[in-house]
Order: C-alpha cells, then structure tokens, then sequence
C-alpha cells in the first residue's frame, strides 16, 4: 500500500516570522499599542458622563469617536504616555537580533 499524505490546510495565517525582527517593525507596533490603549482611556472617560449633555444624537457620537481615534494616534505620534515605548523595551530583551545588549556579555 502506498501512503498518500493529505495536503496541509491553509489557514491564510502566515508563518513567516522574519519581519518580526525588524526594530522598525517594532517601533511601530509599540506606536500602535500606545494609540490604541489611549484610545481605549479616551473611551472609557467618554462613557464615563458627569452631566448630560445639552445637544445628544448618533452623529455626534459617531464624530467624537473619529476624534478620539485620531487624538489617541496623534498623542501616540507625538506626546506618547510610555506604554508603548515600555512594551517595545520588553519585546526588545528577549530577541537578540534587536538587542545588541543581550548578546554582549556585561564585563
């Protein structure tokens, strides 16, 4: 009898994890994590009404949800609270390929 192997399943998922090396990569995927948790902050301060408000309706809603995105992007960019930059920091020490720190023995 002759095996026939079935043909592994594509997931669409890609297993090239060389890209994940890059410092540049890195960097903006810690820019990216920063506009997103400030966006969230921004968000949950949002929900978090004290009054209500004189003029309510959905387009108002949806306008200050497409300000918030872009505040929160334009906060990561520019003025980033560190999330961002912490995480970048703590990816960073386990790949030595970024770090040149790690693979440097310390006298």
């Amino acid at each position: 009898m002759s095996s026939i192997s079935a043909p592994a399943a594509t997931t669409g998922i890609s297993t090239d994890t060389s890209r994940l090396k890059s410092k540049d990569n890195l960097d903006k995927a810690g820019k990216q994590f920063e506009a997103v948790f400030t966006g969230m902050m921004l968000k949950s301060m949002r929900q978090a009404k004290l009054s209500d408000p004189l003029f309510d309706s959905k387009a108002i809603d949806t306008f200050t949800d497409m300000q918030d995105a872009q505040i929160s992007q334009s906060m990561a960019e520019h003025t980033p609270l560190g999330i961002g930059k912490a995480m970048t920091d703590f990816l960073s020490k386990s790949q030595s390929d970024i770090n040149p720190a790690a693979t440097d023995p310390s006298p």
